[in-house]
């Protein structure tokens, strides 16, 4: 899951056609946002289909990033209807609320879009350790990994109970996010068995890595200080975790594995 030869230009099939269809079909950009002017479609299509553009500009290799991801889900659900994505910087307008940088990267089923912060994937490898494409490949595929939990009815059915169990709402959105980890997995392994991207081992750990870097815990303990953490308010899951159901889903490429709320 990197640039060059594994997953960069010319992989996958995408070319400048499929980087054309994902600007207009799936890389849609906001209309409204309230810090930051984006760039017109047009500029984009043109932008990212210029030699070496995938491995030059984030937006260009993540929008390349998605619409694989897609194009794997596509054989694994019946009639899939993929998401929008969505870059943005300093803040964006959605129907789920307004959201700021500090949300980071987020799935918003509202509008079935996925919003990526740009300044948040420069922060992942600069800050939180996480270094490579590799990185954003990952949070890439575990956004759309919420776009299945949405279509697939898991994300209605969670907040139901999350509501019905106000106690158990944190162990719930734990669940929620160690499954799109798990379905970010399964890209992965069907990716490099249909030979779309063909994963190293050091590209794996460099995935497993990224995993890792937005675990509650290191979140947590990086923000104290001190190393402090409190697990009863944690909602994503410990860094152990995440790279534990990252791992199965690779390991099996299969979606059925994924039942972390069993």
């Amino acid at each position: 899951m990197s640039s060059g030869a594994k997953v960069g230009a010319g992989v996958g099939g995408m070319g400048i056609l499929g980087l054309l269809i994902a600007v207009f079909f799936g890389g849609q950009l906001p209309t409204q946002q309230p810090a930051a002017q984006p760039q017109p479609t047009t500029d984009v299509a043109v932008r990212c289909n210029q030699p070496g553009a995938i491995d030059q500009f984030d937006d260009c290799y993540v929008l390349k990033v998605f619409n694989e991801v897609n194009e794997v889900w596509t054989t694994q659900i019946k009639n899939y209807q993929q998401p929008k994505l969505v870059f943005f910087e300093k803040a964006v307008q959605t129907r789920c609320g307004p959201a700021s940088s500090e949300s980071g990267p987020f799935y918003c089923p509202g509008d079935s879009n996925v919003y990526i912060d740009l300044g948040f994937l420069r922060q992942l490898q600069a800050q939180l350790r996480a270094p490579g494409r590799n990185a954003q490949a990952y949070v890439v595929a575990h956004e759309v990994g919420h776009h299945i939990q949405n279509i697939t009815g898991t994300e209605r059915k969670v907040r139901e109970l999350q509501q019905r169990n106000p106690g158990r709402a944190n162990d719930l959105s734990i669940r929620m996010e160690l499954q799109a980890d798990c379905y970010a997995g399964v890209w992965a392994r069907q990716a490099n068995d249909r030979g779309n991207v063909q994963i190293t081992q050091q590209e794996f750990d460099e995935a497993l890595e990224a995993a890792a870097a937005v675990g509650d815990d290191r979140i947590q303990a990086g923000a104290s200080g001190r190393g402090r953490v409190s697990p009863e308010t944690w909602t994503h899951g410990s860094s152990k975790q995440r790279q534990t159901w990252f791992g199965k889903g690779f390991q099996a490429g299969n979606p059925d594995v994924c039942n972390t709320f069993g």
